[in-house]
């Protein structure tokens, strides 16, 4: 998916499978952070706002959201395992067969924004 020319094209040249979550995380992001701004860099749908941002990913089996490690606390991420979402640092994948956790994910990025806000000021 090089060259992709925006988010809409990412999703529609996503295999067939990737093209409803990568929908749910894209409309999370947008609904949770209404003032991020959307676009590709480094090839992937990315959300910049307030000198923050957050990423999404399709990937043969799963996708996966950059949240950001100052986001993404230890805590939550063993929550997330012991749910069956594979974690890393800064990242959580969602298998296509899995629900997308939106109230965690929602919760993660209302915090993420909260933070940015407060390191702006």
């Amino acid at each position: 998916m090089s060259n992709t020319k925006g988010v809409d094209s990412y999703i529609a040249n996503a295999d067939k499978e990737a093209r409803p979550t990568l929908e749910e995380l894209r409309e999370l992001i947008k609904s949770t952070i209404p003032a991020a701004k959307e676009g590709i860099k480094y090839n992937v749908p990315f959300y910049e706002f307030d000198n923050s941002h957050v990423g999404l990913s399709a990937h043969k089996n799963h996708a996966t959201i950059g949240i950001g490690a100052d986001a993404l606390q230890h805590e939550d991420r063993k929550m997330l395992e012991e749910d069956g979402y594979k974690t890393g640092k800064e990242t959580i994948q969602i298998k296509y067969e899995q629900e997308v956790p939106s109230a965690v994910l929602k919760q993660l990025l209302t915090e993420k924004v909260n933070e940015a806000k407060e390191s702006r000021e």
